[in-house]
């Protein structure tokens, strides 16, 4: 990326306010300091390996046995994250939704209304499903970013990013929604805890309230006043990738043609996908996993694609960016290992849950969640490793267990905004570097987690 480096038609120059001059520091260190994703990967279980040596009574042997036993752990995991990214993504390029984004986006016509739009549309879709709301996020970055050529392309990325911060408080909330579920490990200890006293709990809609409402307007502070600070993608990164949805003549096809193009074929696939997702949700009522959803986003596409030549583009221009997910999610099935096997992360909860008392231990709980994401950035993952200590301690101190499943799940979308992890399929529709857009992340991160600290230190 180049500095636009000139005066604008629209804008004066003028000076950086103190929230944008913050930003652009964070954005200097990490472009500085920084390293690739994997690499990052690679130092947090370099970190983990020493710790669990010096921390735990684990030897160097130990640690490579619980890193290797670990290492596959994520792959049916792996394997949903990918079709999550892959389905939203193709839902995303259907005709419906890419018109939808395309007039979305046609609202920007400067820098700042282009940073509003991008974190609105973000946060709107990340309430609905984490998957859908990395994808808008970066498709909507694409499709702003060249509408809008004099913003700072960094920031408008990393403001599609902060709003995925909301996920956790949303419809697709692992914790909140594992334990709304019939036969889950814990439910001899807590019983069932209905997404009522969690997701639409006052303190959850409190949260999410100010974070929807402010968080844009932090964004828009971020963005950098003078042109010569700004940034400016290469405008090849943002060539249009919808798939083509003309309307092909089969009068003259062969018969195997005019199945290929034939719109029955894939409504028939999505009437059926509808069918069983009505079964499941009379049955279930409306509890989502990563299975359902993903079977939503197929449905979805089905329903909204024109025939199968249309969807197999969609699925073609959607799985172009998956490497990075089979190359790294290992690695932190890796840490994982370890930090579970070691008693690492046990010692961690402990520690942090003995200073806690009754009025603190949701705000610790918290705390020790966003920590522990950095090393297993799995929400299920964390969740199976810190519920067998915090929940115990919450009925010890009589605390309500729905206040710590509500502190655990933002906590592990709190530090998402400085863990590479999550940002990866977003980054790789966005056309960016992580290095890129995480020094202006780092201001959601302390903006949002004093927001949270001080709602769960009085709720």
């Amino acid at each position: 990326m180049e500095p636009i480096g000139k005066k604008t038609d629209w804008e004066e120059p003028k000076s950086n306010n103190p929230i944008s001059k913050l930003a652009m520091f964070f954005a200097k260190v990490a472009e500085k300091w920084l390293p690739d994703a994997f690499v990052f990967a690679i130092l947090l279980t370099l970190i983990t390996f020493v710790s669990g040596i010096f921390v735990t009574e684990s030897s160097p042997f130990d640690m490579v046995i619980h890193w290797g036993d670990g290492f596959w752990g994520l792959l049916a995991f792996t394997a949903q994250i990918i079709t999550t990214f892959v389905m939203s993504y193709a839902l995303a390029l259907t005709r419906p939704v890419s018109k939808l984004l395309e007039k979305v986006a046609g609202l920007c016509k400067t820098p700042k209304s282009a940073i509003l739009v991008v974190t609105f549309s973000a946060l709107v879709a990340s309430l609905i499903s984490w998957g859908l709301g990395l994808v808008v996020a970066g498709i909507m970055a694409r499709l702003v970013g060249s509408k809008v050529p004099e913003v700072d392309y960094r920031v408008l990325v990393a403001s599609g990013y902060s709003g995925f911060v909301i996920w956790e408080g949303g419809l697709s909330s692992t914790p909140s929604l594992f334990v709304a579920t019939e036969g889950h490990n814990f439910q001899d200890m807590v019983g069932l805890i209905p997404t009522s006293e969690t997701l639409f709990s006052l303190t959850n809609i409190i949260l999410f309230v100010i974070i929807f409402f402010t968080l844009p307007f932090v964004m828009y502070m971020i963005h950098p006043n003078r042109p010569e600070d700004r940034r400016q993608i290469d405008p090849s990164l943002l060539n249009n990738t919808n798939v083509s949805h003309d309307q092909i003549k089969t009068k003259d096809m062969n018969p195997n043609e005019k199945m290929d193009n034939s719109r029955l074929v894939v409504l028939a696939g999505g009437l059926l996908g509808l069918t069983y997702l009505s079964y499941q949700f009379y049955l279930n009522g409306f509890s989502l996993d990563l299975n359902i959803v993903n079977m939503m986003f197929l449905t979805a596409a089905l329903l909204l694609y024109g025939n199968v030549k249309e969807l197999g583009n969609g699925l073609k221009s959607a799985s172009g960016s998956v490497g990075q997910f089979a190359l790294q999610y290992p690695f932190y099935a890796g840490i994982m290992g370890m930090i579970s096997a070691s008693g690492l992360a046990v010692w961690l909860s402990s520690n942090i849950a003995s200073v806690a008392n009754d009025q603190t231990l949701p705000f610790f709980s918290f705390l020790s969640a966003g920590l522990l994401n950095m090393f297993i950035p799995s929400g299920g993952g964390q969740w199976a490793v810190q519920a067998p200590i915090m929940l115990p301690t919450a009925m010890e101190m009589g605390v309500d267990p729905a206040k710590i499943v509500t502190a655990v799940a933002w906590g592990d979308a709190w530090t998402n905004m400085i863990q590479p992890f999550w940002a990866i399929p977003m980054l790789a529709i966005a056309g960016l570097r992580i290095r890129d857009m995480m020094g202006f992340a780092t201001i959601t991160l302390l903006y949002t987690g004093a927001i949270m600290s001080i709602v769960f230190l009085v709720s």
